[in-house]
This record gives structure tokens, C-alpha cells and sequence, in this order.
């Protein structure tokens, strides 16, 4: 969480000035992804003005859904470093607090060619928490509930899997107890938890099925389906897709860089998803942003 998600903490009800909300229990957030921020491909200038759109929505928040930068996997740490510079420098647009999950392409020196430099997965994510923030973690926002999770593990090899390791889940399951079967909650993690992309997606022939979906979903869902969890937020596949599983919306949402800062992916344009929350229900609308 940077700066502003901290402040937010005691002030998000009077953020955008208007303090009729302090008795308004509805509001709106943004949830984006995969950004992918480079100096080439005018990817900082693309992503300047998809946050300058975000900001007309005048949203309470929002979530970066993970895969920041591109990439800081196989390169050195003085370009990694440049790369989060860039993506933070360009983000300071947004006039929201803004909260963040970790991406496989913000783990860094995973892909280094030297493999006696693997770092292992504290040191990996080490460069992400001291530039952006924690891994995963929750927050409040008037009666909902929100969670970051991290689903991105490491293999001795430097590859990774979508995975939520027992430390983590203990975690979640005591987060989740200490908020309450009643409040509503929505979870974000970059890989997705419940996808149809591998039936229709063109990764499935090339990439193992663990890098595109979380590999032990099932455990997942089976304990958040026990709580008031209403929506899981997921990036990675840079696709829209919305599925309902046991009353919860699992919603992945477009990436902001489309296809790599290179058009539309699968014919999903570049966007992110405005969420609108009335009482105890939470609708996603997919925007595209206007890139000229």
C-alpha cells in the first residue's frame, strides 16, 4: 500500500471533497491490470492517459491488479529499478489511493542466465515490497471487506506457478474469520482463481496450466465460499471474462497495455473495469480508455 492507500485509511469518505458521503454507504472503485509499463511503445504515455480517464470517474479507490513493469524477471537490477520508477512516477496521476497486488512480471531476476543468482522467493519479491508495497494484505472500505492476495510462487528453476502457499492461506482463513461470515468482501489476485481461458485461450498449448490458473483453486474457493465474499478481481490472461460460481463473480479484467502495447488481446481492447457498489452489491462495467 503506498502513501495514499494509508491516508486512505482514515479519510477515503472525504476524498473527492464530497462530504455528503460520510452517510452514503454506495461507492465506485477501479480495478486495472497488467499495465506492463516500458520506455518503449509510449507505454508511460498510454498509461498516463488511461489514469487521467480514471479520474473522471472520480472512483473512492483503486487496485493495480499486478504485472506492473515489463519485465523485471531476466533483467539487472539497475533497469528492474528503472522500470518501478517508471510505473510509480507515472501512477502519481491518479488522484486516488491506490492499492496494489504483485504480478508474475514484478518478481525480479527469476530469468537471470546465471543460475547460480537465483534469488529465492523473499529476495525475488524484496524489490516489489521496497518500491511498491506489501504482497498481500486487507483493507476496509466503509462495510466491505478487501483482500490482496499474492499468487505468484517460485520454482528453484526461476519459473513460477499460480499458486497461494499455506502460510498464506492460514493467513486468509484468519482474515476472513476476523471480518465475518456477513461482510461483503471482495478478493484480488493477479493469476486467476476460477477462469474459462484455458478452454479458449491461445496460451493453453505453450504455457502449463498452473501459470494460467491458481493451482489450488479449489481449496480456495471451498473456504471463501463459507463467507460473504462477492467478487475475486483477476488480471494476467489480459481478457475480459466474468464467471458466477457459488454467488461469487470471478471478474478478469482487460489489460491496460491490451496486447503488449501492441492493439487489442483477442480482440479485448485496452480498459480496466469501473466497479459500482450499492449496499451489498457490486457491478462491473469494462471500460476502454481513449488512447489518442
Amino acid at each position: 500500500m503506498n502513501r495514499r492507500a494509508f491516508l486512505a485509511a482514515g479519510f477515503a469518505s472525504v476524498a473527492a471533497g464530497n462530504f455528503s458521503n460520510l452517510a452514503n454507504p454506495d461507492f465506485s472503485f477501479v480495478h486495472f491490470t497488467d499495465v506492463h509499463i516500458q520506455d518503449e511503445l509510449q507505454a508511460a504515455m498510454f498509461s498516463r492517459r488511461c489514469f487521467e480517464q480514471i479520474n473522471k470517474h472520480r472512483p473512492s479507490f483503486s487496485i493495480s491488479g499486478g504485472d506492473l513493469v515489463f519485465d523485471v524477471n531476466s533483467v539487472g537490477p539497475e533497469r528492474a529499478r528503472h522500470l518501478f520508477d517508471v510505473y510509480v512516477e507515472t501512477e502519481k496521476l491518479l488522484d486516488t489511493p491506490v492499492y496494489h497486488a504483485i504480478g508474475n512480471h514484478d518478481v525480479f531476476g527469476t530469468r537471470l542466465q546465471n543460475p547460480s543468482s537465483l534469488p529465492d522467493t523473499r529476495n525475488a519479491k524484496a524489490m516489489f515490497e521496497a518500491r511498491i508495497g506489501k504482497r498481500y494484505y486487507s483493507f476496509d472500505f466503509r462495510h466491505w471487506h478487501f483482500i490482496v492476495l499474492d499468487s505468484v510462487a517460485l520454482t528453484p528453476e526461476g519459473e513460477y506457478s499460480g499458486f497461494v502457499e499455506q502460510y498464506q492461506m492460514n493467513w486468509l482463513e484468519a482474515d476472513l474469520r476476523r471480518s465475518g461470515k456477513d461482510t461483503p468482501t471482495v478478493i484480488t489476485t493477479h493469476i486467476p482463481l476460477v477462469t474459462g481461458f484455458l478452454q479458449y485461450g491461445d496460451l493453453a498449448a505453450t504455457m502449463p496450466a498452473d501459470q494460467l490458473v491458481i493451482r489450488n483453486s479449489q481449496s480456495i474457493c471451498d473456504l471463501i465460499s463459507n463467507y460473504s465474499v462477492k467478487a475475486v478481481l483477476q488480471g494476467h490472461t489480459h481478457i475480459c471474462e466474468q464467471l458466477v460460481y457459488k454467488g461469487c463473480q470471478y471478474i478478469t479484467t482487460g489489460a491496460v497495455c491490451g496486447n503488449w502495447w501492441k492493439g487489442p488481446r483477442l480482440g479485448f481492447p485496452e480498459g480496466y473495469n469501473l466497479l459500482q457498489v450499492r449496499e451489498d452489491q457490486l457491478e462491473a462495467r469494462y471500460v476502454r480508455y481513449n488512447k489518442n
